[in-house]
């Protein structure tokens, strides 16, 4: 197996809500656990790029992994998980459904272990702009000598 792919296996469930005289179906995560053994089996791919977002989930009060699952308004059809909240934040500007669920315990330790070996995400700096830098230079002129 690789050192930055995990296969989860997702089940989704519909709950019918009453809001007002209308009853909507809302799904969420039922369970999700490790292996391809489901009904919807994700890989969860880690990417050196997303490390500072990696570290931000597993510092919260409670990690989450996100589910991509079509477009808002259709049935779900889970395609993609991340443990990104900036990924899944991307997903939801596209009009993206997305699900989520507490990550667990296995996932966060190799999570955590992957942070570890390739080392966290370095702390972007601006860089200090050298004195009078996109100034423009004051020439004289004939009309305003110096």
């Amino acid at each position: 197996m690789s050192d930055n792919l995990r296969s989860l296996s997702i089940t989704l469930v519909a709950e019918p809500k009453q809001v007002k005289s209308f009853t909507l179906t809302q799904w969420r995560i039922a369970e999700l656990t490790l292996g391809d053994q489901g009904p919807n089996v994700l890989n969860l791919q880690l990417s050196m790029t997303e490390r500072a977002a990696y570290r931000f989930n597993l510092t919260s009060a409670t990690p989450r992994l996100f589910v991509r699952a079509g477009f808002t308004g259709q049935t779900p059809k889970p395609d993609a998980i991340t443990a990104s909240q900036d990924v899944a934040a991307g997903w939801m500007d596209g009009e993206q459904q997305v699900l989520e669920a507490p990550m667990p315990m296995a996932i966060q330790v190799w999570i955590e272990s992957y942070l570890a070996r390739h080392g966290e995400a370095p702390m972007e700096m601006r860089k200090k702009k050298r004195k009078g830098a996109g100034r423009a230079k004051e020439t004289p002129t004939k009309e305003q000598p110096q």
